[in-house]
């Protein structure tokens, strides 16, 4: 059973539990309390805690795995993407990531040929 669970699947695995146990704490809280989930966004509620948990979730499973990549495909300077979702946005810096990783991952393919 726990075979093929390395400790980088397993720390997505507690992520994707968190997200799953956070997001739908709220979502039932909502549905509980009759609450409008649309409605919620634009003042506050258990849909605007759902969201922030759900992205959240996204942001340090996202962070680990730029972390991980950035290192095996030995990128410089891959914590700086981390740093910079502080300072801009992690919907800038995951995208801006996964471009300089395509560029790699290019790099390395016609390395090899």
């Amino acid at each position: 059973m726990t075979r093929d669970w390395t400790p980088l699947a397993l720390i997505y695995l507690l992520l994707a539990v968190a997200g799953l146990i956070g997001t739908w704490t709220f979502n039932v809280l909502a549905i509980v309390q009759m609450a409008d989930f649309l409605g919620d966004l634009s003042s506050s509620g258990p849909a605007v805690s759902s969201i922030t948990v759900d992205l959240l979730v996204v942001a340090v499973a996202g962070s680990v795995f730029i972390i991980v990549e950035a290192r095996r495909l030995r990128m410089r300077f891959g914590w700086l993407y981390v740093v910079g979702a502080g300072l801009t946005a992690f919907a800038f810096t995951f995208p801006l990531f996964l471009a300089m990783r395509e560029r790699r991952l290019t790099r390395v393919a016609r390395a090899a040929s």
